[in-house]
């Protein structure tokens, strides 16, 4: 009897935080008028909440399911590293390879100031490639070809823009077109293009059910993203027509939470030491190899504390995720709308997260 004692005492506060969880979750979002939330406090073996809460459209009455599927935006980031990394343990690559080693064609129509930038500066953002980010972005030729053609065309153009001034505070300037160029170094190696190496190593090798671009709503039940119009939360249908500029590897990619769950538990082990579809030093330099921003993840120390963090959108969902590399738990939220008070709410509902678990 005091073993089954011992075993409930430790299911009860895991029960009682997650009713209060959802109470404060759907206030948050009812709050903050974001339609569907979904979220989970993980560790690397276990899932200790995960819910979803709320309605796949503003103009609907479908309800949030937990098979729901989110686009995730710039968390594409850390996946897109992640595959990268695999390669690099098969030594079709280095960190320190350099570009131009690989496209040396490219060289005499390129910016000087670019010659000698490695795939780990393209995927910690230390390039000084033009960020694209959707503001103020250079006029974009009209590529054409297969997607692999119209990244390889972009990436091309890309280099010939003149680089960013160095970001002397934060030692890093973001750059989605800077993971299109460590890309193109992945498919130039492997001869095989980001979505089929996405297809082979979530799909196929670790099978994560990971789609591209927005979640389909329209054949079937599932969230539709929410644009921020006049005031006003809008429905973006999955047949929308629109492009990243060529940065899908930055931010292109949807995914159900608890498959999500799984790719942060892969993470999770690495960081504790365990090897799994790559070895824990990957990672540690994925997580903590280069200070401030690492390759996918922000990383980040303050008072006392070590940090993964990331967030993604592309105008309509929103995603965030904190990884406590200490407590070995990670956080994850997914909300399908995007604007000041879907990242207001959000954050909030992250901080109650964090409070729960901080013993």
């Amino acid at each position: 009897m005091r073993k089954l004692s011992s075993i409930l005492f430790l299911i009860i506060p895991t029960i009682f935080f997650g009713q209060q969880t959802i109470q404060f979750a759907d206030s948050i979002r009812i709050a903050y008028n974001i339609p569907e939330i979904s979220y989970a406090v993980i560790d690397s073996k276990t899932i200790l909440e995960i819910s979803s809460l709320g309605m796949h459209s503003t103009e609907l009455p479908d309800t949030a399911t937990i098979n729901d599927r989110f686009h995730i935006g710039s968390n594409t980031k850390a996946m897109t590293a992640f595959i990268i990394a695999k390669y690099v343990e098969k030594g079709k690559l280095k960190w320190t390879t350099k570009f131009f080693d690989l496209f040396s064609d490219w060289k005499e129509n390129s910016k000087v100031e670019y010659y000698n930038i490695t795939l780990q500066d393209l995927l910690s953002h230390r390039a000084r490639i033009q960020p694209f980010q959707g503001d103020n972005d250079p006029t974009i030729p009209d590529f054409k070809g297969t997607k692999q053609e119209k990244r390889k065309a972009f990436g091309k153009f890309v280099l010939t823009l003149n680089p960013v001034e160095i970001d002397t505070l934060h030692k890093f300037n973001y750059s989605n077109a800077g993971y299109t160029l460590a890309t193109l170094m992945l498919e130039k190696v492997t001869k095989k293009s980001w979505e089929q190496l996405v297809e082979k190593v979530f799909n196929k090798d670790l099978k994560l059910n990971v789609k591209f671009s927005w979640p389909e709503n329209q054949k079937t039940k599932d969230t539709w993203g929410h644009s921020f119009e006049n005031d006003k939360l809008i429905p973006v249908a999955s047949n929308t027509d629109y492009q990243l500029d060529f940065t899908e590897p930055a931010g292109d990619i949807n995914i159900e939470l608890k498959d999500y769950v799984k790719f942060i538990q892969l993470n999770l082990q690495g960081l504790q030491g365990y090897n799994n579809y790559i070895n824990a030093k990957t990672y540690q330099f994925i997580h903590k190899g280069i200070d401030g921003y690492s390759l996918g993840w922000y990383n980040i120390y303050e008072n006392s504390k070590e940090l993964s963090t990331h967030s993604g959108t592309a105008g309509t969902y929103y995603s965030l995720v904190h990884i406590d590399r200490i407590k070995g738990k990670a956080y994850i939220i997914f909300a399908n709308s995007f604007n000041q008070d879907t990242q207001q709410g959000v954050r909030l509902l992250m901080r109650k997260l964090k409070e729960n678990y901080r013993s």
